[in-house]
């Protein structure tokens, strides 16, 4: 049975664990070579090394950098030859609080990270698939927080929003040269990022706010970001694919102040949110990232 990605060569910003260690284990099992980036060199050694020699390296990128990102694309190209998917999923959960309490400082390190970064991967990658005959697929991570208010903190709200526009933009400006840009939304997806700090079931929360009873995982978006990264959704672009398990369907009343699930949910949230970070984590880094996650 032919791979869906046979020979072709990936870049996974975000990629040293959670839902980018999932996508690089899913995109090298179908076939890809696959560029690790992230801030985290450690846990980024540690996806390197879960794939085997040869099919990937590590490559450390603050993702809001241009001279970091232009540098990621180039190695890419001199590893491997050529790239044709980039998936844009490096994030950080950024500023929390209430709106006339967050420092100008945090809002725009959180927009440096969730939007630029995005740009910068879409600027430096279609570069390079343009010269390719058969064109790229770029996939960005965006989120139901960018679709729906109460889904997430103000400011990754309004950067996922962001996300999801420039996908459109960019998918109808780059489909002549053959690039397809589509994004991912997802749901309550269970990762440290969530569980940090939590003295209850976490999964279980989660699970009753959905109408679908079973919990998100990084795996279930890898998949999805495989399909979008493959020649089976050759036909998609400009498109956001949600994975919620149900929750907009349901409606905007899940996260509503009377919803018993929305409020269970949203206290998970912000208390996750404000826990410390992981010892030794670097300036920026997504604790959403980090190994260990539970699914």
């Amino acid at each position: 049975m032919t791979r869906v990605l046979e020979d072709k060569v990936a870049i996974v910003t975000g990629g040293a664990s959670g839902i980018g260690r999932a996508s690089v284990l899913s995109f090298v099992e179908q076939g890809a070579r696959v560029v690790v980036a992230d801030l985290d060199a450690q846990r980024g050694q540690e996806t390197v090394e879960l794939v085997g020699s040869g099919r990937a390296f590590f490559q450390a990128c603050d993702v809001s950098k241009e001279a970091d990102v232009r540098a990621l694309v180039e190695r890419a190209v001199h590893e491997f030859g050529r790239l044709d998917c980039m998936f844009n999923n490096a994030g950080m959960p950024g500023a929390v609080g209430p709106v006339v309490d967050i420092e100008v400082d945090a809002w725009d390190r959180t927009f440096a990270v969730l939007v630029r970064g995005v740009f910068l991967g879409i600027k430096h990658a279609a570069r390079v698939m343009q010269a390719n005959d058969t064109g790229g697929v770029i996939v960005n991570t965006a989120s139901i927080a960018g679709l729906h208010a109460g889904a997430g903190p103000i400011a990754y709200s309004a950067c996922k929003s962001a996300v999801i526009s420039m996908t459109r933009s960019a998918a109808v400006e780059l489909a002549p040269h053959r690039i397809r840009v589509n994004a991912l939304c997802p749901g309550l997806i269970l990762t440290p990022l969530l569980d940090r700090g939590q003295e209850t079931d976490l999964a279980s929360v989660l699970a009753r706010a959905q109408p679908w009873p079973e919990v998100g995982t990084a795996e279930h978006i890898a998949q999805a970001a495989l399909f979008l990264a493959s020649e089976q959704s050759r036909f998609m672009t400009g498109e956001t694919l949600v994975l919620d398990g149900g929750i907009t369907a349901r409606g905007p009343g899940v996260f509503a102040e009377g919803n018993a699930a929305g409020r269970a949910i949203a206290n998970s949230i912000s208390k996750s949110l404000r826990a410390p970070l992981p010892d030794g984590a670097p300036v920026g880094f997504d604790p959403g990232s980090i190994s260990g996650q539970k699914s």
